[in-house]
């Protein structure tokens, strides 16, 4: 009877099987167009960061870093599973490093959003990507992007006595940490494959905020209610966004992707508007669209190098087949 059973149930038309989180998140991906996914996570880190500033009030800045690179240390080590055996010295030096520009670029910018607009910040900070992508070239295009962030900065400080020296200092500094951030992604990216790196580089940041973020929050994180606002800071501000984004750039060509994350400051903007009652000026909101222009006009702009690459391909002659 039972491999009767068995022989019977083997040519039912159908087979059982449980979806897994990450089939889920594949078919999801597929689905959704990709210029969605981008937006979607661009709105997720926006409203994370929003409500990370509502939690100021009660948690200092630092614990909730520290909450936000647990959270998402935890679920990048339990998806990636990092091999720790064999790496180089090398490997531990530039995955160290990405962990301690993760870590300065969060907490900077968290201390930035507890004394200037979010949307104040997060385009100051923009300054860190834009400065690597004309970075070295030799276009005069890119000068007038240059003029125009700096414009856009400068057009900041004219606004309602919101911008303090201070929060402008520290969102420089995250702009700083986030340029170190994208040179050592990448540098990470060579030596560790998928998101292992970025699992490791995690874990490293969580171990160097511990000590400010305990030590601020105190009992505040023993508070459930807080643990789990804190949960979803973190979920919001890292794990969402960067599965979509990496979603995302499996379908559309990284320049798109540029020219979408462009969008983060006015984003920012918003979320601060609705979320936090933060009403930019006029003229901050004039410097806002400065700064996303010239972000865009970097991106969007193909290198010289790329151009004269294409001319070659298109001038070279066709090669006979060999037999």
């Amino acid at each position: 009877m039972i491999a009767n059973s068995a022989a019977g149930e083997s040519r039912l038309p159908f087979r059982f099987r449980p979806i897994s989180a990450a089939a889920l998140t594949r078919a999801a991906g597929e689905t959704i167009p990709p210029t969605w996914l981008v937006l979607i996570g661009i709105l997720s880190v926006q409203l994370g960061a929003g409500i990370a500033k509502n939690l100021f009030g009660v948690l200092p800045p630092s614990a909730v870093v520290w909450l936000r690179l647990l959270t998402s240390a935890i679920v990048l080590v339990v998806l990636a599973r990092p091999a720790l055996r064999g790496r180089t010295r090398a490997d531990w030096l530039v995955v160290v490093g990405f962990g301690l520009s993760l870590a300065t670029m969060n907490y900077a910018i968290y201390q930035s959003f507890a004394r200037i607009p979010l949307g104040i910040a997060v385009t100051i900070e923009f300054l860190g990507p834009l400065a690597v992508a004309v970075a070295g070239s030799r276009r005069r295009v890119d000068l007038l992007w240059v003029a125009l962030a700096a414009t856009g900065v400068l057009l900041l400080g004219r606004g309602n006595g919101e911008v303090t020296f201070a929060g402008v200092a520290f969102a420089l500094l995250a702009a700083v940490a986030w340029a170190g951030y994208i040179l050592l992604s990448a540098a990470t990216g060579q030596r560790f494959s998928g998101t292992s790196g970025l699992a490791i580089a995690s874990v490293v940041g969580v171990f160097l905020m511990a000590p400010a973020g305990i030590a601020e929050g105190g009992t505040a994180l023993l508070d459930p209610r807080l643990l789990l606002i804190g949960l979803a800071v973190g979920l919001l501000s890292s794990v969402v966004p960067y599965t979509l984004e990496m979603q995302a750039l499996r379908r559309m060509p990284p320049r798109v992707f540029g020219i979408l994350m462009s969008l983060e400051p006015a984003a920012a903007a918003l979320i601060g508007m609705l979320l936090l009652s933060e009403f930019l000026s006029a003229w901050q909101w004039l410097a806002v669209a400065c700064v996303v222009a010239a972000s865009v006009g970097a991106t969007r702009t193909p290198p010289e190098r790329t151009k004269r690459t294409r001319r070659r391909r298109r001038n070279r002659p066709e090669q006979p087949e060999q037999d």
